[in-house]
């Protein structure tokens, strides 16, 4: 892994606050994925990444809470998508920066939050998002905290588009087209048995 970012400044909230509607509501952060929950694989993926951890989660708190980490639900209630879960994540996090990522993509890079800062000095951007070199992957991304009042205004108006958020700040891609295969997450059953070959 690269090192040469600020990791210290960088808190990474794993997404797990959704309602799995596809995979028959289950929470999929605790489905077991070749005998884990996909959950530690994400945090194992990401914790020398990053300064620290906290869990978006809306539901199973205290089994989320048993791997050490602070749970936070959304603020908004009703299972309202990525952009409700990094809105409570830059409401409670402290570092300058917050990295987010989803519970179902134990796949991710090891180099994620290095590249993603790295598209963000570079482009003088306040939120940086992966892209495989065929389509952005909008919950792979790493935010300014000054972003918080932002998201919040727009979240407060209607807005539910993580894309059409995105178009309102500065926002730069991170190119992982060598890495494309890392961002293939779990939606369905199909899924689960196709990743679960990969991790062995």
């Amino acid at each position: 892994m690269t090192v040469g970012y600020p990791l210290e400044e960088i808190t990474c909230a794993i997404l797990a606050g959704g309602e799995g509607s596809r995979m028959e509501r289950r929470d999929k952060g605790l489905i077991e994925l070749a005998g884990r929950p996909m959950v530690e694989r994400v945090i194992e993926r990401v914790r020398r990444q990053v300064g620290a951890i906290v869990i978006n989660a809306n539901r199973n708190a205290d089994v989320y809470r048993r791997y050490g980490f602070p749970v936070i639900p959304d603020a908004t209630g009703g299972f309202r998508g990525p952009l409700a879960g990094m809105a409570a994540a830059l409401g409670v996090c402290t570092t300058r920066w917050v990295m987010t990522v989803p519970c179902d993509g134990p796949l991710l890079p090891d180099d994620l939050a290095a590249r993603l800062y790295g598209a963000i000095e570079e482009h003088n951007a306040e939120l940086a998002v992966a892209d495989d070199g065929k389509r952005l992957h909008p919950v792979f991304c790493l935010l300014s905290r000054g972003l918080a009042g932002n998201l919040e205004d727009f979240l407060a108006g209607g807005g539910r588009k993580i894309d059409r958020w995105f178009e309102q700040v500065r926002t730069a891609r991170a190119d992982f087209s060598d890495e494309a295969e890392c961002f293939g997450n779990v939606n369905t059953v199909e899924d689960l048995a196709r990743v679960a070959e990969r991790v062995g």
